[in-house]
């Protein structure tokens, strides 16, 4: 129980809590946060390190796409970083010592309605107009106090993942992991967990005939329906970590079907960067609504979902499709982490036609098979330095201005990553017009050269995880947060985190995590080459 003021903070940014704090005392307050515009751990943990007791959240109708009709909805979060929170880093097994941890936060957190949190504020009801959308905002006059009472009870259930694999002809050892998911919770999230299940019974569908034939893919391919999704991605999380050492040496990439036609828009393409070229080429000859993905950017931005693990604890390169609404204003990142209750129909009222998971299935299909069946794996990586140089270019004047203001004199400054990342770049670079020669010729295909290639490849991106990120953010840092931004999500937390404090350790920390992820991956490139120089004998 906790009776105390609210305060409006917003979206719960750095400058929202600035500005708070600047006119009150937030010590074991109550804050009325909107979600979205970032990871809501993240700003969960702001929250908490500010001195808050307790959260009411919602979200601002004027976030939502304009057909969603939500504003009354109460909604369901996770608060689980990921898989069985009482057994951290390890297999939630038979016989596994389970940690007493009685709360996830120390915060009183309870999703509201856009209707109460209008209420709790003292605003009239039609604030949202036929042309125009004002978002709900606390007025200065006045406090006001609430009571918040929240009974939590923990229990321990059983998670079930179903597991089937099709066993690889030329490298059963080296697999290709589709993931989807089933429900979990009871009314929330049908929706997502019914497309998910669609595209994967279908593609196995058109599988079957050929298999029953004898066809068999070079690689493994295993299919994935996870449990636990919505508890905070319990099945992936805990299967994985059971497996993490077999995991970590045969994975070559992660195809993700997480909620896959949530909208009805855009198709939204999502790749980590040495599978950027491949996610393009897929979609350019497999869309059947030409109107709805012309030509659709693929981006390396954070996603929900089971691919988490793979991620950002494997270091595996992962794609997802999916369909989407068109983002009604810039905030609208991250509100994909609310799950509302979902009526029977909303899959055919998205989709009628179901042309928009057909989509989805041909899309996911073509790349799957072409990882599993290429000799040489379709991994490009140049994309990833480039991917590297941009996102420390897309620092903007004054990021860039404040990071050598704080480094001056010293070593670890903007200089030495741009230098290290262009060194990056030189060695890709090398690596691809020198290496990548068997992907296009057969006569190069000799079978010692193409599974050393291979070995290469598969671990481009294992060098960007780095050590520790704050709550909700990616460990690896190929990913960015959103695509309004084209920084390195650490470096522009630490930012935003020396705003706060007043002090520069933070982002001393940040800049050194991420200087030693792109030498170590130009290390790795180096090293690469240098395995082909000295075992092909006369090749130079």
């Amino acid at each position: 129980s906790l009776q105390a003021e609210l305060v409006d903070v917003q979206y719960g940014t750095m400058e929202d809590l600035i500005r708070v704090q600047a006119i009150t005392n937030v010590t074991k307050k109550i804050a009325l946060l909107k979600l979205g515009q970032s990871p809501l751990l993240y700003k969960l943990s702001l929250l908490e390190d500010a001195g808050f007791g307790g959260v009411l959240l919602y979200i601002d109708p004027c976030d939502l796409a304009k057909a969603a009709d939500l504003a009354d909805k109460a909604f369901m979060v996770s608060l689980n970083s990921g898989g069985d929170p009482s057994t951290p880093g390890y297999a939630s097994i038979d016989g596994s010592y389970r940690q007493n941890r009685l709360n996830l936060t120390t915060l009183l957190v309870q999703p509201i309605s856009a209707v109460l949190a209008r209420k709790l504020v003292s605003l009239p009801e039609d604030t949202v107009q036929k042309d125009r959308c004002t978002p709900i905002q606390q007025p200065f006059t006045g406090k006001k106090i609430i009571s918040l009472n929240i009974q939590s009870v923990t229990t321990y259930k059983t998670i079930s993942n179903v597991i089937g694999y099709l066993k690889g002809a030329v490298f059963p050892d080296r697999y290709v992991i589709v993931g989807s998911h089933h429900g979990s919770a009871k009314g929330y999230g049908g929706q997502g967990w019914a497309s998910s299940t669609a595209v994967i019974t279908a593609l196995l569908q058109a599988l079957m005939p050929q298999v029953k034939r004898g066809w068999r893919p070079d690689r493994t391919i295993v299919f994935c329906s996870w449990g636990g999704t919505a508890f905070g991605n319990v099945g992936s999380y805990e299967w994985a970590e059971d497996l993490r050492r077999v995991l970590q040496r045969n994975v070559v990439a992660y195809v993700s079907l997480h909620n896959p036609v949530r909208g009805n828009s855009t198709l939204h393409p999502v790749a980590s960067p040495s599978l950027q070229q491949l996610a393009a080429e897929s979609q350019s000859f497999n869309c059947v609504e030409k109107t709805r993905c012309p030509g659709s950017n693929v981006s390396s931005v954070q996603i929900q979902g089971d691919s988490d693990y793979f991620i950002n604890h494997l270091g595996v390169p992962a794609t997802q499709f999916s369909y989407e609404d068109l983002k009604s204003s810039e905030n609208s990142s991250f509100l994909s982490e609310a799950l509302f209750p979902v009526h029977a129909t909303k899959t055919e009222e998205l989709d009628p036609s179901f042309s928009l998971h057909e989509t989805i299935a041909k899309l996911t299909g073509q790349v799957t098979l072409q990882i599993a069946t290429d000799p040489v794996l379709p991994f490009n990586a140049l994309d990833i330095a480039l991917e590297v140089q941009n996102s420390l270019k897309g620092a903007s004047e004054s990021l860039v201005i404040v990071l050598l203001s704080l480094f001056a004199g010293d070593e670890a400054g903007v200089p030495q990553l741009l230098a290290v990342a262009s060194r990056l770049r030189d060695t890709a670079e090398l690596f691809q017009s020198d290496e990548m020669r068997p992907a296009n010729d057969p006569k190069e295909r000799a079978p010692l050269r193409v599974r050393m290639l291979n070995d290469v490849l598969q671990s481009l991106e294992k060098s960007f995880l780095v050590h520790r990120a704050p709550p909700g953010l990616y460990r690896n840092i190929l990913y960015r947060l959103d695509d309004r931004t084209s920084q390195f999500s650490v470096l522009l937390e630490a930012l935003e985190h020396c705003k706060l404090h007043q002090s520069n350790e933070t982002i001393q920390a940040a800049l050194s995590e991420v200087l030693n992820s792109i030498n170590s991956a130009q290390v790795y490139f180096k090293a690469g080459l240098d395995v082909f120089e000295t075992t092909l004998a006369g090749k130079k």
